[in-house]
């Protein structure tokens, strides 16, 4: 435990930062999820749809470095072949 008066402070900033966080990644791993199981369930419209959204959360992530930017990147351009594979499949 701490002793000093801004070490405490700072233990209490970081409780608090971490909750935040962990609810933002989980928020993200939940885009994810959803649209992947959209694309496995070969719904394009669907996955269409959630697509952006995802992108918009990644860039997010990323912009307040929840994430590593060639992290979202990277997510990023694999949600889009993935959605390539599930529209050319589904013609």
């Amino acid at each position: 435990m701490p002793n000093l008066k801004s070490a405490k402070k700072d233990l209490r900033q970081n409780k608090v930062r971490r909750a935040r966080n962990l609810s933002a990644k989980r928020e993200l791993r939940t885009y994810i999820r959803k649209f992947r199981e959209a694309c496995a369930a070969g719904n394009v419209e669907e996955a269409t749809a959630a697509l952006p959204k995802t992108f918009q959360k990644l860039d997010r992530a990323a912009a307040s470095k929840l994430i590593h930017k060639n992290t979202a990147s990277r997510l990023k351009s694999r949600l889009a072949q993935r959605l390539h594979k599930v529209e050319t499949a589904a013609k």
